[in-house]
Formats: C-alpha cells, structure tokens, sequence
C-alpha cells in the first residue's frame, strides 16, 4: 500500500518536470514547432514515455497553460490594483514565461488551434475577476464614469499589450512603469480639466 504513495510523488514530479521542458520547447520553437519529440528528449524519455503523462500534444499545451496560470492566479476577491501592479513587475522578471504565453495567446487566435478554448475560457474569467478588483477599489464607477465591467477588458489588454511591447523592446518599454501610469489614468477623474 505504502508502494504506491512514492510512485504518485514520482509521476508527480516527472509530470512537473515534462511541463518544464515543454515551457522551454514551446518558448523556443512555438506551439505548432514544438514536438512530442522534442520534449521527451529533454526529460530522458522516449515518445511513447511521454504519451503516458500526456496522451497528446495538445493534452500538454493545455496542461503547461494551465500550470502557468497556477503560478500567477489572480483571485477574484482580496486583490488590490497595486498588486496588480506587482504582478506586472514579476513578469517583466521573467522573460522567457512571458514570451511563452504572448506567443501562445497569438497563435491561438487561428481556427482550430488547440489552446483557442482555453483562452477563451480564460479571458472571460479574467475579465470577471478584474471587474471585482476594480469594483473593491472604486465601486459600481470609476472616476472617469466607467463601470468596471466596461473598464476590466481595458485593464486586461492595458497588460497584455504592454507584454507585447516589452518583448519587442523591452529597453524602450519599461512595463512596470508603464502600468503604474495606468494605474494613475485609471483614477483620474474623467471632467478634470473642463469647465
């Protein structure tokens, strides 16, 4: 009985430790470069060995989105705008994650692309929870008159974009700044000025 319990562990960290090759497979080659192959390579393992965990490119894909967005899940209540801001920070720390997901999110807009679902699936819920966060700060209306279900699609592709505009330049893009500037906008009072 005891026997089983260490296997799991193993098929556990063995699971843990193809989802890290294939993040870096992915990041290197895409989505639609990457293969099976490749993968099972950087873990010692043949083909076949990897069809045991994942029993297909596309069950992987899943599962190494999936496992990012476990590492920077945003929860629907207790956050405030300034983590927000400190996620932003995180990622401008880790490059090759950031790259991985940009590139996986623009490949997925084709038709029939296996992680389409997911960031469908995904978007809405992020949408959702952004609304909250921005609801816990400013209430049913932002300054600027904005109700935070019509504002959290901005605060999303606020930091998506600024994603894409760091990895293109990113000694020309300082994202964290560039977010707390938003976060600045955000706030402000949509009649200053006039009058």
């Amino acid at each position: 009985m005891t026997s089983g319990a260490p296997r799991s562990a193993r098929g556990t960290e063995r699971r843990a430790e193809i989802l890290r090759a294939a993040l870096e497979v992915i990041a290197e080659r895409g989505y639609r470069g990457a293969s099976l192959a490749a993968v099972a390579e950087r873990v010692a393992l043949t083909p076949q060995g990897l069809l045991h965990h994942f029993p297909t490119k596309e069950a992987l894909l899943v599962a190494v989105l999936a496992e990012r967005d476990q590492w920077d899940a945003v929860p629907g209540t207790g956050w405030r705008l300034e983590l927000l801001g400190q996620l932003v920070e995180y990622n401008a720390m880790r490059p090759g994650i950031v790259q991985t997901f940009s590139a996986l999110l623009g490949e997925s807009v084709t038709e029939g692309h296996p992680a389409r679902e997911f960031f469908t699936e995904r978007y809405e819920a992020v949408r959702a929870n952004m609304a909250q966060v921005l609801r816990s700060e400013y209430g049913e209306r932002l300054p600027s008159g904005l109700t935070p279900e019509r504002a959290a699609p901005l605060l999303v592709a606020v930091m998506d974009g600024l994603q894409y505009q760091w990895l293109l330049a990113p000694e020309s893009v300082d994202m964290p700044a560039a977010f707390r500037d938003f976060l600045t906008l955000l706030g402000e009072d949509g009649d200053k000025g006039e009058g």
